[in-house]
């Protein structure tokens, strides 16, 4: 392949690069600020209960804790 074919798809790819680049960007800026409390599914997953007691009340208490304020 002739190396000038070659650097120019490359300037093609680098161009296209950029353009994705800028325009998650401005969609990264647009994008609204969220507040208050993560949703249910950002939140950190309480344990499985397992058939262990102790693995089922640390597990109540991690429920319990997030539940305080």
């Amino acid at each position: 392949m002739d190396i000038t074919k070659v650097v120019a798809e490359l300037r093609q790819e680098l161009a296209n690069l950029d353009a994705a680049i800028s325009t998650l960007e401005r969609l990264q800026q647009s994008a609204p600020r969220r507040r208050g409390r993560p949703t249910k599914s950002l939140a950190e997953p309480i344990p499985a209960e397992t058939d262990e007691p102790g693995d089922r009340a640390e597990a109540a208490a991690l429920k319990k804790a997030r539940r305080l304020p």
